[in-house]
């Protein structure tokens, strides 16, 4: 019995061995899951708290990114506006004067300067100091004439010089920043295309300014806008000055036209009334002469023999033609003075130039010359009948005088613009051109040998002009050596009210 009470005590030991080993290991197996998982919560935390920084540097660095960002954007308003106020001006003083110190901290600097180089001089001038007092101005220039050469090679490369911060430690840098009383600069070359060149230079004492090439580039637009408001007003004052002297030569040419035309208006005057009293002079004693040889010639004194009716049939066939030339330079006066009314009625240009052919049919019949009028569909023209009727009688003897035998002369009308051209042409010798532009003054006659074998005075073209001038219209004449002349005139349209 007490064996089997030892053997249960021991087989229940073993058991409660067995239970705590099992107890025990579940415990082991637990507890290093619990290890594990305080290892990944631990990596876990480690790894958010590397997030968390990561977070907070990327949050830093966009907040200065959109400071920058800020920055750029009211820099860029604030050009767009000084570039606006400079564009509005265009004089080269005042375009600095547009600048101003608001403007200036609205681009992110307290200081601007800006210098040109004198040719003759051979220095630069100072042009603009905001942000600077007398003294500090002056040492800017006493910088600028020692440094003139650096400062020249800034402009030669076209190409801004900037100021990093403190990472730029040289000799010119150091100086730059003492004259420009800064801790940060860009200088920046103003290249117009004419005139003189120069350079602008912004700074700023901001410790916590770090330039940037978006500032490098806001200040060479700010000097590009700059040199063009510059240039735009160089050119405007150019262009002023070149409008003032050619106004004043226009004026100057002016007066002297002015001038030119009443005397020539007054030789004109002069020449007419000449004209008009010497052939009211010359009209009495020709009369007289042609009066004379008139009785002589029909023997109301006694008969005259042959030699002398000879010389007195000369003397009365060129006192008919000193006549004519006295009245056609008559008329000439009176067109000119406008004493001369003409009294316009429809007129048909066939009839009337058909009318002048009939006139001169003996020559045109002994020279063999075929002649043609044609004005078919041309309405009445509106002009005095007697005038235009001269007008055609010249204009057809003279063709009739310098075309050969056998020739051709036409004359046709058509519809012009406002009115009627009429075109009296010839096959004759034709006209050199050096001569044609004077072929409708008095008393001008084309130098060469058949002209010297035909007989005229020179006024018929100038009395035919007068009276086409007269009817406000023109004419005008093309001609070739060797194939014939055209001369052309127009005269207005007669419009039936009804």
């Amino acid at each position: 019995m007490r064996v089997d009470i030892l053997m249960l005590a021991a087989a229940g030991g073993f058991l409660a061995v067995i239970i705590l080993s099992a107890v025990l290991a579940l415990k082991m197996e637990r507890i290093k899951e619990l290890g594990d998982l305080v290892s990944r919560l631990r990596d876990s935390l480690n790894e958010m708290d590397e997030q968390a920084k990561l977070i907070v540097r990327t949050d830093m660095e966009l907040n200065k990114t959109q400071e920058q960002l800020d920055k750029k954007v009211v820099g860029l308003y604030a050009l767009q506006r000084l570039s606006r106020s400079i564009s509005t001006t265009l004089d080269e003083q005042q375009t600095f004067k547009m600048i101003e110190a608001s403007n200036i901290e609205e681009l992110g600097f307290e200081k601007a300067c800006a210098f040109f180089w004198d040719e003759g001089a051979r220095e630069f001038s100072l042009q603009m100091a905001i942000g600077y007092e007398e003294d500090g101005a002056q040492g800017l220039a006493s910088f600028v004439a020692q440094e003139k050469e650096r400062l020249a090679q800034v402009i030669s490369s076209q190409n801004a010089l900037s100021c990093l911060g403190a990472k730029i430690k040289d000799r010119f840098t150091a100086e730059a920043s003492r004259a420009l009383q800064a801790d940060s600069f860009i200088i920046s070359p103003i290249l117009p295309k004419d005139g003189k060149k120069g350079f602008l230079a912004v700074a700023t004492s901001s410790r916590n300014t770090l330039l940037n090439e978006g500032d490098e580039e806001l200040v060479a637009i700010l000097a590009n806008q700059i040199g063009q408001a510059l240039e735009n007003a160089r050119l405007f004052e150019n262009t002023w000055r070149a409008q003032q002297g050619l106004e004043k030569k226009v004026d100057e040419r002016t007066r002297e036209l002015k001038t030119a035309l009443e005397e020539v208006e007054q030789l004109s005057k002069r020449k007419t009334d000449f004209i008009s009293s010497v052939s009211h002079e010359l009209r009495t004693p020709l009369t007289s002469i042609k009066g004379y040889s008139s009785i002589l010639l029909a023997g109301t004194l006694g008969e005259i023999p042959p030699a002398v009716r000879e010389r007195l049939e000369k003397i009365n066939s060129h006192s008919d033609e000193l006549t004519r030339m006295v009245n056609d330079l008559l008329d000439i006066a009176r067109i000119e003075s406008g004493k001369v009314v003409m009294h316009k009625v429809p007129v048909s240009l066939k009839e009337t130039a058909e009318k002048a052919a009939d006139l001169l049919s003996m020559q045109i019949k002994a020279k063999n010359i075929e002649f043609s009028c044609a004005a078919a569909g041309i309405a009445e023209a509106f002009a005095d009948r007697g005038q235009i009727e001269r007008v055609f009688i010249n204009l057809l003897s003279n063709a009739v005088k310098f075309t050969p035998a056998k020739g051709k002369i036409a004359v046709r009308a058509t519809a012009a613009a406002g009115g009627i051209q009429v075109d009296v042409s010839d096959t004759g010798c034709g006209i050199p051109e050096e001569a044609q532009a004077r072929l409708f003054e008095e008393f001008y006659r084309v130098d060469n040998p058949i002209n010297e074998g035909v007989k005229g005075t020179g006024l018929g073209l100038a009395l035919v002009k007068r009276i086409i001038e007269a009817h406000e219209g023109k004419i005008w004449v093309k001609s070739k050596p060797g194939s014939g002349t055209t001369f052309s005139f127009t005269l207005p349209r007669f419009s039936n009210p009804a």
